[in-house]
């Protein structure tokens, strides 16, 4: 083989592979040479490079909010019909009782706040002697509304940065689609957003964040699989104050509850995330509106260990049983802060109690749904 031959074929896998270099980067996210933490994890941090443009942002952006009613359509067809039943009666017409009950029941509400719901109305509606229907759909949606806490529900920044927002729940319950939603409102509230891929344990939920952080030109600072979920949220906040980030929304790891270890370790978070320069300012509890009273049993147990300060209910808009909104607050004793109502970015949205019971509450919804798309779920 000559001295020559050998050049060419020298030159020709250099191009090649200065090609394939070139055209992979522009696909990928740049990454910084792994870095040792204090914890001893290796963290891989990545800012997004396939930032949205300005006009992306914009349009994206720019998409009006999601509509309550349209979310809670399915259970408003129950609901409504029962309600046109009440205002066509009296107060004692004991089998409209009984149908008040059993929707309430079918809803998830649980057989105690039902029970509660129903005496409490009656007592209201015997101390006004009034028995005409109306009055009986009065007692009951203020029976109703009761059982929703009282206090703030618009998300917390910190006076001074970073913020940080710790989001937890099991898996499947729609976490990690809510952080990158979350970080898309706080783009439009003009913060710059570090996203901490703290589940460590599922290998997709990284990518996934990955993902997301490109979609909201947030950054973000991932870890190895099985790395310490703590130092992942650590080395998060301290990015974020070292270069001048506004906050920090950290994903957590969603095993089910019945396993302790999985309950330490969002105690664990939680303390980390209160430490200086940090200001912990939310942790939300993501709630499937489908799993009905078995996810509130997990919910419990989350709410417990990480203190949580606020409910995002996902999936309303898949749901026939709009009970678990009223049965969150009252088993909870905290504000569910947001609902998701659809797959847009703005399909995450502000919940408001009274907005709640107006579209669940109405008289013949007509939101084209059959009675076979209300037994869908």
């Amino acid at each position: 083989m000559t001295t020559e031959f050998i050049v060419v074929i020298a030159v020709l896998l250099v191009v090649i592979a200065s090609t394939i270099y070139l055209v992979s980067k522009r696909g990928r996210s740049t990454l910084s040479i792994p870095a040792k933490t204090a914890g001893g994890s290796t963290v891989v941090s990545s800012s997004a490079a396939v930032a949205p443009t300005p006009d992306v942002v914009a349009t994206e952006l720019l998409i009006p909010p999601g509509d309550l009613k349209k979310g809670v359509r399915r259970a408003g067809l129950s609901f409504g019909r029962l309600f046109g039943n009440i205002l066509g009666s009296d107060g004692s017409n004991q089998k409209v009782w009984d149908e008040l009950e059993e929707t309430l029941l079918l809803s998830d509400l649980g057989l105690e706040l039902s029970t509660r719901v129903i005496e409490g109305a009656k007592k209201a509606l015997e101390a006004s002697g009034q028995r005409d229907g109306s009055a009986m759909a009065n007692a009951v949606r203020m029976e109703l509304r009761g059982l929703f806490v009282e206090g703030e529900r618009d998300l917390e920044y910190a006076g001074e940065s970073p913020t940080v927002w710790l989001v937890v729940g099991v898996n499947g319950v729609g976490k990690t689609t809510s952080i990158g939603k979350l970080s898309a409102m706080a783009a439009a509230d003009g913060k710059k957003v570090v996203l901490a891929a703290g589940d460590t344990f599922r290998a997709a939920a990284a990518d996934q964040l990955q993902m997301w952080a490109e979609r909201t030109g947030a950054d973000i600072v991932r870890s190895v699989p099985g790395a310490d979920p703590s130092s992942v949220v650590y080395d998060s906040i301290q990015k974020a104050a070292a270069r001048g980030f506004d906050m920090v929304i950290a994903d957590t790891a969603g095993r089910l509850h019945t396993k302790s270890n999985l309950m330490d370790e969002l105690r664990k978070l939680r303390r980390t995330a209160e430490k200086e320069p940090a200001h912990l300012m939310e942790v939300l509890l993501v709630l499937d509106a489908t799993t009905g009273q078995n996810g509130l049993v997990q919910a419990r147990e989350f709410a417990k260990a990480a203190q949580i300060t606020g409910v995002i209910l996902t999936k309303l808009d898949g749901s026939a049983k709009g009970g678990i909104a009223l049965a969150a607050e009252a088993e909870l004793g905290v504000p569910i802060k947001l609902v998701g109502i659809g797959e847009k970015v703005n399909d995450l949205i502000v919940f408001s109690p009274d907005e709640f019971l107006d579209a669940l509450l109405e008289v013949e919804p007509q939101y084209g749904l059959s009675d076979e798309d209300l037994g869908a779920n």
